[in-house]
């Protein structure tokens, strides 16, 4: 049997419990028999969930009234996302998107999935950054192209004028790059936000047990999530502050926004992150959304869950410019 049958929240929005009705449900020892233990056949593994991937992409681009165009950056792979309508109170503003995917997933256009809502939702025009990832290019690569694409648009609209998110792997290296900034005396952001960041790397946070095989989407820390941290990290070790930025200073943060979920197995790698930047003098938002699995109000963009996401999102920045 390769999937269990999901227990359902009964406290949920209806359209969130339908989506994790018909979401896969895979078992602990699939998601482990399944992961790639080679470069091959990661290489192929990437392949398939990112074709499938585009099927979504393409889906939401008909539905979103955006426009899309594809650019390079110092050498680095950038999309551009402009709403049909700017809000007023993002003129001149701009929005820095880092794709989620466990470092290894969601390259290409699939990369653009979280800044197609950001657009949209919140009329502002995002930059979506198609970093380099492992297997071919570990750590520190993404944060490397990361900060490429941030220093340009520093020189562009300046750093009061410039916003950065990313969801889950995406969420970690947005902490990453903050940190790195701070580290070498460069101008922060106004705000940033991390949905369910994968700060930590390693097998730590409590929630990486206690909801395991309720996380529908992650399931389980052992097979590929820690085969992928693994790649990411490449001849460092997990704990290492530049690959689990938990583990790096959060002095001076700007305002940042977190959100997860109660069945996430990132909640507690959000809690920690909130934690470390209000004990060292930060302004957080925390946002948890009851049922809620990891990255959900991103995977199940149709939903009550989702839409109160990016309005309060729109809400924090707005009063953090």
């Amino acid at each position: 049997m390769t999937t269990s049958t999901p227990l359902l929240p009964k406290a949920a929005s209806e359209a969130l419990v339908k989506g994790i009705a018909s979401f896969p449900n895979a078992t602990k020892d699939v998601v482990i028999a399944t992961t790639p233990t080679t470069d091959e056949e990661w290489r192929n593994y990437v392949h398939s969930r990112n074709t499938e991937q585009k099927k979504k992409i393409k889906k939401m681009k008909k539905e979103l009234e955006v426009d899309v165009e594809l650019l390079k950056m110092n050498k680095v792979v950038v999309r551009r996302i402009t709403p049909k309508a700017i809000s007023p109170e993002f003129k001149n503003k701009v929005y820095i998107d880092i794709h989620g995917g466990a470092f290894v997933l969601f390259g290409g256009l699939p990369s653009i999935e979280e800044g197609l809502l950001v657009a949209d939702r919140l009329g502002i025009v995002v930059y979506s950054v198609d970093y380099r990832m492992p297997p071919a290019f570990p750590s520190p690569a993404a944060l490397e192209d990361v900060t490429s694409v941030y220093h340009i648009l520093i020189e562009k609209v300046g750093a009061q004028n410039l916003l950065v998110g990313g969801t889950s792997a995406g969420g970690g290296l947005v902490l990453s790059l903050v940190q790195a900034l701070i580290k070498h005396n460069m101008p922060l952001p106004a705000a940033i936000y991390a949905g369910t960041p994968w700060a930590d790397l390693t097998k730590t946070s409590d929630t990486l047990y206690t909801n395991e095989n309720i996380d529908n989407v992650l399931v389980t820390y052992e097979g590929q999530l820690k085969a992928a941290a693994h790649l990411y990290a490449g001849k460092k070790i997990l704990s290492d502050p530049s690959v689990s930025p938990i583990y790096g200073s959060f002095k001076h943060f700007p305002p940042t926004y977190l959100v997860s979920g109660t069945r996430d197995m990132f909640l507690s790698d959000t809690v920690r992150v909130n934690r470390a930047i209000r004990d060292s003098g930060g302004v957080t938002q925390l946002e948890l959304f009851e049922g809620l699995s990891h990255a959900e109000y991103l995977i199940f963009y149709s939903t009550p869950e989702s839409e109160t996401t990016y309005r309060l999102m729109k809400g924090f920045f707005l009063s953090n410019l």
